[in-house]
């Protein structure tokens, strides 16, 4: 990589710390006309010198390393010296918030941690991701975020605290990163907000303390855009080979989602960086290169391993990781044509009467539903949100990651406006380009894609978010005594306070006194930066006179002050009012810095006081009108609501019910069929989010243990069934079967033996025929078979009522999924035996005819 004129002679060892100062930057030539002596106001954002890279080659290493310590703690050599304790203190800070109160939230997903659990116990089930140590099936997504989780069970022996604390403690390297990105470029507070509006948003709060691969995902990719930072720098192909590789271990952590950033990286390098077309192209080849290594290699190994040798790849519905990639994981999600998911693939055949909660219809709603009968967040999505330009703002995603969006968007057009006339490779303009590429890119996608989206989804875009945030401000601050400069700052102030004073309404009862104080502390801040600013300046421009007009040297006679002699007033009148416009200046931003700041760290608190379990988890208080699954509220039984709780259930919010994981606790609807955990008829809440009823019915509503027959979160195992598991477990490769990976990894976690989880996530995966599982039967490979699991209305039948989410059979028409003939057969042939409200099937006692 091209090295900069500050670069040490190669071959010497890292040098101290302040041996190579930047130099100053000279002032900016004045304008054309201007009067003698006047300077041109400098750039919003000027250029600086970059940091000295170090010496290159084995015998450097000695060196740096030996230097090491005290470079970490001091920082740059120009920095103030409170800058780097005040970086330290904020990464405390952050692992302190990510890991306070850590295992209140039990196993979380309880499908990631069986499979942490499994990897801890089986290397090959470590390596394929798979549900169980017995290598039945795989989660639905590459392994890459197990593995951390895996190998601290190994560590540490299994535990809730070792399954969460690796995504905890990712929270604070994506923070220094996201501080080490931003500085690269920007002053010390640009990178300090940036790491501060990053760790205090509510969505990162949630998912750095779960065990969903969204944790991992984020730090890969803030990785990534250090590197293309670096790399833009000066050409440099190792960085861009380094960003490649974060990007090919993104793709490894969550398949297509990794690449949502790809088009912006590549064309901000394509277009800025220092060198000419042919080598970039070169050298996007060479990352480009980097990257299908870095993620592809373990799909080369799972696609050649022969099937008998490896898990069935869960999610697929053929047993092929690239069609679970592009299908499934990729396009499926983009256009809803997602076969074998939730919600997704066709149109199912109901009785007369009965509609599906997950909107078959068209626009995601069921056919013939008035709009006033359907929750507004079911309209026009496929059933998982309304899509268009406002997604990301609306309903309880708002609360999310929404809070400083707006700011972040005024400032990447201020960013860009204000470097739109610096040269291509000017590196400030890049940063813009590569954050605002990295929000634009996903964002649209989120807004925009019809299949399956949570809410959580967007903890994606809170790096670039705070990044650009923390670089606008910079600018912005140091301009501030520029009346236009100190007129944007304070309109994206009050912007932001604006919107959080929205944000807030939507949880009227969350904090009431938070939401006048925000927008009136944001609103006073404002109007303090718009005139305390620019009135500092032009008291500083002619404080020291001595009347012989604007500018004039001070007299300087006496021992005294100078004075104005045209009016007698002291010069230091001036000054002092100079100094206390300072002052209010610097109490209107820390005052507004709170306001931008104070709802999202109340959401966050929130959060982090809150045990959150299951699928389906959302960041901060219950929200009006929201629906699901974002709407499915609550905290465990007995909940806050508003919320459905999809088991059959129509829950208020005196009911209890919710979305982390707790058992509803709903009142059945009188006369609804009620089968198997709970599968029956239930009542669609209204959009106003009161949990009332209105608009035609009944609407059919799916459930089971755990909620909607586990695809919420999994069962409650009682001890007795436990216990019943592990006797004489290690004479079977599977204690237990049962229908789907939720329900299979709550028996699994209980007990800590193998359980195959039958179809999968969503048990329609083809995973086992039935001719198959009685072979295993024959082979005593199995002991029990729990039933009470099977999701029949998906791809079967269930008291008459077909196929209620979508995942049908080809071309829409509903087929008995394998998962059902398999229970349907058990039941059949083997006697039930009740455990701790679990039912049982010995498979190792003679079939009945």
């Amino acid at each position: 990589m091209t090295t900069t004129s500050l670069t040490p002679p190669a071959g010497e060892p890292w040098p101290e710390a302040g041996d190579f100062p930047p130099p100053l930057l000279p002032p900016a030539p004045a304008p054309e006309g201007a009067a003698p002596g006047r300077t041109a106001h400098p750039p919003l954002f000027p250029e600086f010198p970059l940091p000295p890279t170090g010496p290159k080659g084995p015998a450097s290493w000695a060196g740096r390393l030996r230097t090491l310590p005290a470079r970490a703690w001091r920082g740059r050599p120009e920095d103030p010296p409170r800058i780097r304790p005040s970086l330290l203190a904020l990464l405390a800070a952050t692992a302190v918030l990510y890991l306070w109160g850590l295992s209140a939230s039990g196993w979380a997903n309880s499908f990631y941690s069986a499979a942490a659990q499994a990897g801890s116990q089986s290397w090959k089930a470590f390596f394929y991701g798979s549900s169980d140590a017995g290598n039945f099936i795989t989660v639905d997504k590459p392994p890459l975020a197990l593995w951390p989780m895996a190998l601290s069970a190994r560590v540490f022996g299994l535990s809730s605290w070792s399954v969460l604390a690796p995504q905890a403690l990712m929270a604070v390297g994506t923070v220094a990163t996201l501080y080490a990105t931003v500085r690269r470029r920007f002053s010390p507070l640009a990178g300090l907000l940036a790491g501060l509006a990053f760790a205090l948003t509510p969505v990162a709060a949630l998912m750095f303390r779960f065990n969903n691969p969204d944790a991992l995902l984020v730090l890969l990719l803030t990785l990534a855009a250090y590197g293309l930072v670096r790399a833009i720098e000066a050409a440099g192909t190792r960085w861009l080979v380094f960003t490649g590789v974060m990007l090919g271990l993104a793709f490894l952590t969550k398949t297509l989602q990794a690449f949502l950033v790809l088009p912006a990286f590549v064309l901000v390098y394509l277009v800025v960086a220092p060198t000419g077309l042919g080598r970039r192209v070169r050298q996007l080849l060479a990352g480009g290169l980097a990257m299908a290594v870095a993620g592809g290699w373990w799909v080369a190994v799972v696609e050649l391993v022969p099937a008998s040798a490896r898990p069935y790849i869960g999610g697929s519905q053929d047993n092929s990781f690239l069609s679970l990639t592009f299908g499934y994981n990729g396009l499926g999600r983009l256009n809803g044509d997602e076969t074998g998911s939730v919600g997704g693939g066709g149109r199912g055949r109901l009785p007369a009467g009965v509609e599906t909660v997950f909107g078959n219809g068209p626009g995601g709603a069921p056919a013939g539903a008035p709009p006033g009968g359907m929750p507004a967040g079911m309209r026009g999505g496929g059933g998982w949100g309304e899509t268009g330009i406002t997604r990301l703002f609306d309903g309880d995603i708002g609360g999310q990651i929404a809070w400083l969006l707006p700011a972040a968007l005024i400032l990447l057009l201020l960013g860009l406006w204000a470097t739109r006339r610096h040269a291509r490779t000017d590196t400030a303009r890049a940063a813009f380009l590569v954050w605002g590429g990295w929000l634009l890119c996903t964002a649209l996608t989120f807004s925009f894609m019809s299949g399956i989206f949570h809410q959580y989804y967007t903890v994606a875009l809170a790096p670039a978010v705070a990044a650009l945030v923390g670089m606008g401000v910079d600018g912005l601050w140091r301009a501030r005594h520029r009346l236009p400069y100190a007129a944007v700052l304070a309109a994206t102030l009050a912007v932001t306070a604006g919107w959080a004073y929205v944000l807030l309404g939507r949880s009227a009862d969350f904090q009431p006194w938070l939401r006048p104080a925000v927008l009136a502390g944001g609103l006073l801040a404002a109007v303090a930066l718009l005139v305390a600013g620019p009135l500092g300046a032009r008291l500083a421009a002619g404080a020291p006179t001595n009347g012989a007009g604007a500018g004039a040297p001070a007299n300087g006679a006496g021992a005294g002050a100078p004075t104005d002699a045209g009016t007698g007033t002291p010069a230091d009148g001036r000054a002092g009012a100079r100094r206390i416009a300072g002052r209010v200046t610097a109490v209107a931003g820390l005052v507004g810095a709170a306001a931008a700041l104070g709802g999202p760290a109340a959401y966050a608190l929130e959060t982090v006081g809150t045990p959150h379990q299951g699928s389906i988890v959302l960041a901060g208080p219950s929200v009006a009108g929201g629906f699901g699954p974002g709407g499915m509220r609550g905290r465990g039984a007995g909940g806050d609501g508003p919320a459905l709780w999809l088991d059959g259930r129509t829950v208020t919010p005196q009911q209890g019910g919710g979305q982390n994981g707790g058992p509803g606790g709903g009142q059945a609807v009188p006369g609804s069929p009620q089968q198997d955990g709970g599968r029956g008829t239930g009542r669609v809440p209204n959009g106003n989010g009161n949990g009332s009823t209105q608009g035609p019915g009944p609407y059919l509503v799916i459930g089971g243990p755990g909620g909607m027959n586990g695809l919420l979160n999994g069962a409650q195992v009682s001890e007795e069934a436990a216990a019943l598991l592990a006797q004489d477990a290690d004479r079977y490769r599977w204690a237990a079967a049962t229908s789907g990976s939720q329900n299979a990894a709550s028996y699994q976690l209980a007990s800590g033996v193998p359980v195959m989880a039958l179809g999968g996530f969503n048990s329609s995966d083809p995973s086992l025929s039935l001719d198959a599982f009685r072979q295993y039967v024959r082979e005593g490979k199995v002991h029990w078979f729990i039933g009470g699991g099977s999701r029949r209305g998906v791809g079967g039948e269930t008291a008459g009522v077909n196929v209620v989410n979508g995942a049908n059979g080809p071309g829409g028409e509903s087929s008995q999924s394998d998962t059902a003939k398999i229970e349907e057969w058990v039941e059949a042939h083997y006697p039930a035996r009740t455990v701790g409200g679990s039912t049982f099937y010995d498979l190792t006692r003679p079939p009945t005819s």
